[in-house]
């Protein structure tokens, strides 16, 4: 079967040829029949698994394409090139001709096309390279956001966020949060814009930086039902217990279902939330006795908080 594939894609090759020659009657080169027959090649070595030989094969049809100036068929032809090196696991070469592709689709005025490959290019890069999918996916989101195509383009930016958080470049994951919040907001899709500041609170925690996860809140006060919902009051208990240094409070929240069931990325940054220098009440309480050694508190300055919290333990 293999056999007989290969022996077809080399009689394909051959009337390709044949129409890329010139004579007294024939002065031009047929590049669209080439194209067309070189395509079928192509499919032929696939089909035998012979990936490298259908590679080539799609090039030389891209290429013929561009002389017949059909941008759009050897950007095609070219991204099929690539997803041959996919097939290969050669990856970085095959990002590189999606990449290629995605250009001609741009030159051709076909954005949509050229960002829906990007994006595809981006799921194959995933799993190997975070640097490049969020690359990939940024370039996709900016091609959809310049067609005015918010929805898509917020969906794309989303995946690059959590992949930066994934990269532990919370700063960048910062800037980028803010992106898509405003563009939730654009779209009038209040609800995202509610989530998006709760990750944004995270992000900004872990950074460090109370001040920017407060404001972060504050800001959010003057979106349509967002003070006094389930995620407002949520970030304000957290940052509540993150400013007095209470691990008890701020674990509850971290711990609750409404960070939990966040999307992954966001929900480990919820569940690995430490507050510098805080402090469980619970273990102070349960410390207390051990340390008084008879009901002495002064080795824990006065203990009139550990006696009150002890009481409503027992």
């Amino acid at each position: 079967m293999a056999a007989q594939k290969i022996n077809e894609a080399h009689e394909h090759i051959a009337k390709a040829e044949k129409c890329l020659k010139t004579s007294l009657t024939k002065w031009k080169p047929d590049f669209d029949s080439a194209a067309s027959e070189y395509a079928k090649a192509a499919v032929c070595f696939k089909n035998a698994k012979q990936y490298d030989q259908a590679k080539d094969a799609y090039l030389k049809e891209a290429e013929y394409h561009t002389e017949n100036k059909t941008l759009f068929h050897a950007a095609k032809a070219i991204e099929q090139a690539g997803m041959m090196m996919k097939e290969q696991k050669k990856m970085p070469e095959a990002i590189q001709y999606i990449e290629k592709a995605c250009m001609m689709y741009m030159e051709n005025g076909t954005p949509d096309t050229a960002a829906m490959a990007l994006d595809r290019a981006g799921k194959l890069i995933e799993p190997l390279n975070l640097e490049k999918a969020v690359d990939l996916y940024q370039k996709a989101a900016g091609v959809f956001e310049n067609e005015d195509r918010l929805r898509q383009a917020v969906e794309l930016l989303g995946k690059a966020s959590r992949l930066l958080v994934r990269l532990k470049r919370l700063d960048d994951a910062a800037v980028a949060l803010q992106k898509e919040k405003n563009m939730y907001k654009e779209i009038e899709n209040f609800p995202m814009c509610f989530k998006k500041t709760t990750a944004q609170v995270l992000i900004h925690l872990h950074r460090g930086d109370y001040v920017a996860a407060d404001k972060c809140v504050r800001e959010s006060y003057s979106l349509p039902g967002y003070s006094g919902s389930e995620d407002c009051v949520a970030m304000e208990t957290l940052l509540q217990g993150y400013d007095e240094q209470d691990e008890d409070q701020v674990s509850r929240v971290c711990n609750s279902p409404l960070l939990k069931y966040m999307d992954n990325d966001y929900a480990k940054l919820a569940i690995s939330l430490r507050v510098p220098g805080g402090v469980s009440k619970k273990k102070k309480a349960n410390a207390a006795p051990a340390g008084g050694a008879g009901g002495d508190t002064s080795a824990t300055g006065g203990g009139g908080d550990e006696d009150e919290y002890e009481g409503g333990l027992c």
